[in-house]
């Protein structure tokens, strides 16, 4: 029953920092490019900006809404292969290791797309829509790009992960995990 409340509690917990990522995701892209959230996610998300009292506080509630689900549907997978281990701790370890595994890769995705979408799409252009009237298309395009990099890289997460875990099941990594329960 201990495990079983431990992986309800990181289920919890990964949801929560998947929300909180989000957040913090969005007020960065949001400084590189306003206009992707006025001009698109608002819509997206039927968002006016004066619901919650600003732009600001509007991109906060997006960014949670936008990625607390993935934090969901990682907290599961993880919390259920988390079950193949005998001691509770050892579940709770692994479990982090790989939820800090995601989150990096995810982090390092969107790096990897600020770049490619500010160095290479934002010339060459793209086949995405793209609103009207963009004051600063480069930027919008950059934070489409990060953005689309940054799901892919939360795939990627969840992956390794799932590796991660399954490869700790004969205490194959890491080594300094406790084995007590």
């Amino acid at each position: 029953m201990k495990k079983v409340r431990a992986c309800i509690g990181l289920v919890c917990l990964i949801t929560l920092l998947a929300g909180v990522y989000g957040i913090i995701h969005d007020q960065v892209t949001y400084t590189i490019s306003p206009e992707y959230f006025t001009k698109f996610k608002y819509e997206q998300f039927g968002f006016e900006p004066n619901w919650f009292g600003g732009h600001r506080p509007t991109v906060a509630i997006i960014g949670f809404l936008a990625t607390w689900w993935f934090g969901l549907l990682i907290g599961v997978i993880f919390g259920i292969l988390g079950l193949i281990f005998v001691e509770r701790a050892r579940l709770v370890a692994v479990t982090l290791q790989a939820v800090r595994s995601a989150f990096l890769l995810t982090m390092l995705a969107g790096v990897v797309g600020f770049f490619y979408g500010r160095m290479y799409l934002a010339q060459a252009g793209v086949s995405w829509w793209l609103p009207e009237n963009l004051t600063d298309k480069a930027a919008f395009i950059t934070v489409g790009s990060i953005h689309n990099f940054g799901y892919v890289g939360g795939l990627l997460g969840l992956l390794t992960g799932i590796l991660q875990i399954l490869g700790n099941r004969k205490g194959r990594l890491p080594q300094q995990l406790p084995t007590t329960a």
